[in-house]
């Protein structure tokens, strides 16, 4: 994608307005964000010589819970194939393991390996130090505007995910 297209430029935004300024400057700041945050995860999950893929699963099954493959393969985007080849890693690394499902025995659910995610915990101290000083600078209304821009943006990504999966 070239960093001179605008987004919604089928809408009628005239190029040179303020709005279509700002539009550039926030897809610019999209992706130095995303390049920011892959980069991030990549070296966090290499000082436990995981993917970055493995590190975000490991998230997923520690905000979400145990989850079956299926269950994981759906919240990551992931193909089910793949799945199960990162969870057959993540077990090899001793950061999750299969246990019975309590209610469908024909069933496993992942779980991570609490005592191997704590060791990540300390790894990202730093970063949270400096995004408590950033919301620090925001009022609470300022706060619930980019609670709302985070949320929203995380679902349409998520959708448009799926829609490359299929």
């Amino acid at each position: 994608m070239s960093s001179a297209s605008v987004p919604g430029q089928n809408s009628p935004v005239d190029p040179s307005s303020r709005r279509a300024q700002l539009l550039q400057q926030l897809q610019l700041a999209g992706r130095e964000q995303s390049a920011a945050t892959v980069m991030f995860h990549t070296e966090l999950a290499a000082h436990q010589n995981l993917s970055a893929t493995e590190e975000k699963a490991l998230d997923l099954l520690d905000r979400f819970g145990p989850l079956t493959a299926g269950q994981l393969a759906q919240r990551s985007g992931l193909a089910p194939a793949s799945v199960t080849g990162l969870i057959d890693r993540l077990e090899r690394k001793g950061f999750a393991r299969r246990v019975p499902h309590p209610v469908d025995k024909r069933s496993v659910l992942i779980e991570v390996c609490p005592d191997r995610l704590a060791a990540l915990g300390p790894l990202f101290d730093d970063w949270w130090r400096a995004l408590t000083e950033l919301f620090s600078g925001y009022s609470d209304a300022q706060l619930e505007t980019i609670l709302h821009f985070l949320k929203e943006a995380t679902r349409r990504q998520q959708e448009a995910t799926a829609r490359l999966t299929t």
